[in-house]
């Protein structure tokens, strides 16, 4: 029995993410588990590239994903699911970041999207091949 989905979307490409989301709901919905859903923001914070960012951009960054995650679970799931959703953003790797959510949360199955590869992700993996190859739980795939 499954009591906690971890919801995987890009808050950048939302419109293509909402059938993930459905999906995902469907799931929790089956065996009444909880729903979290996680975007996770490139950190710039303390890289080279960090330096041209203005002081708080990190957390105006976070802040604006959190508002984006709340209304994409609304649009998606209705005010009143989405009110029981728990809303995750994190900085750093993708694969890394969602894996560690899990963990932390205890999630027993991982929900996320694939995109069509293109030749950098031949070279490099792309981040749902990582989550899976390295996830200690089960990980569902929406393509």
């Amino acid at each position: 029995m499954i009591e906690t989905i971890l919801c995987a979307v890009d808050v950048n490409r939302l419109d293509e993410e909402t059938h993930v989301l459905e999906r995902a709901a469907a799931l929790a919905r089956l065996d009444d588990a909880q729903l979290d859903l996680i975007t996770v923001l490139p950190d710039y914070g303390k890289s080279v590239v960090g330096g041209y960012f203005e002081e708080g951009h990190s957390a105006k960054s976070i802040a604006k994903a959190k508002e984006l995650l709340t209304l994409f679970g609304e649009a998606a799931l209705g005010a009143e699911m989405n009110a029981k959703v728990r809303h995750v953003v994190a900085m750093g790797a993708v694969y890394h970041e969602i894996l560690m959510a899990a963990d932390k949360d205890g999630a027993d199955l991982i929900v996320l999207g694939a995109h069509r590869p293109d030749l950098s992700d031949y070279l490099l993996g792309p981040n749902a091949a990582r989550v899976v190859r390295h996830s200690r739980t089960s990980v569902y795939v929406v393509r």
